[in-house]
């Protein structure tokens, strides 16, 4: 499926451009090897498959900013606040070492 507008509207003011990205599918990743899978929604955590590899699983769970309510600049307000958030959360993981990346969030 296509991404959202103001998704795409949102990462543009951080200069990265995900207008000709599309939401995929888990299958599309099944038989890929990872060291980390990192989901951010509580129902992809829920229904998040068994990765052959055993790699180390991390849940960080934001809102879903497509369920945000009012016009339309309230609703962006909270993309931009969980695009900030998830950049935020990135940049204080990839600074770990790698053996306390997991453990540490």
């Amino acid at each position: 499926t296509e991404v959202r507008p103001l998704a795409i509207r949102a990462m543009a003011e951080s200069g990265i451009d995900i207008s000709a990205a599309r939401s995929k599918t888990l299958d599309e990743y099944i038989g890929q090897h990872f060291d980390y899978v990192i989901t951010v929604c509580d129902r992809a955590n829920e229904t998040c498959p068994i990765f052959p590899g055993d790699p180390q699983r991390i849940h960080w769970s934001f809102p879903d900013p497509s369920a945000a309510e009012g016009t339309e600049e309230d609703q962006f307000r909270v993309y931009r606040k969980v695009r900030d958030e998830i950049l935020s959360r990135l940049r204080m993981w990839t600074q770990l070492p790698l053996k306390a990346r997991a453990e540490a969030m």
